[in-house]
């Protein structure tokens, strides 16, 4: 049952994200939509760490999305993904992760999880494979996912998570 009050009828991800705290959820909203219209990482990068975040927020309908075609305009992108890949994140060791998937899903869950023991060896690691543009991109997708997913969970409104088209 959500946290907030919402309208009877009222779908509540939606009236949450474009009826309350106005002046701060449209300006979140459009982050949200320039993370899925806007980053440059290949759709298995993005997907990794995005797919990292929803297991770390607990986001069953995000587990449940893949990210389309449409939304990242990456077409060239549409096979590159299968359902083993997504069976496979959060676990660093499978050998079907190219090494920036595999950083990008680490980054991810060393951010959520033990951001402030993101260690020299990462960070060397991250910069023999990301330039410093790429790494921020990744810092502000990551930052974005897990801050609306923990707020959709808190305020218990997750159940009909939508994502921007």
């Amino acid at each position: 049952m959500p946290r907030v009050d919402i309208p009877e009828g009222a779908d509540p991800t939606m009236h949450v994200w474009t009826n309350m705290a106005q002046p701060l959820t449209g300006p979140a909203a459009a982050l949200t939509g320039a993370v899925y219209s806007s980053s440059t990482l290949s759709l298995r990068e993005f997907e990794a760490a995005r797919v990292r975040i929803a297991q770390i927020n607990d986001c069953t309908i995000c587990l449940s999305w893949r990210s389309a075609r449409d939304v990242r305009g990456r077409a060239d992108e549409a096979d590159t993904i299968d359902e083993e890949f997504y069976a496979h994140v959060g676990d660093l060791e499978w050998s079907g992760f190219s090494e920036r998937e595999r950083l990008t899903a680490e980054f991810a869950e060393r951010f959520a999880l033990d951001h402030t023991n993101m260690d020299d060896d990462l960070w060397r690691r991250l910069h023999a494979s990301f330039t410093d543009d790429e790494l921020v991109e990744i810092g502000i997708c990551v930052g974005t996912w897990l801050a609306t997913g923990r707020l959709n969970r808190v305020l218990d409104i997750d159940g009909a998570c939508r994502i921007p088209v």
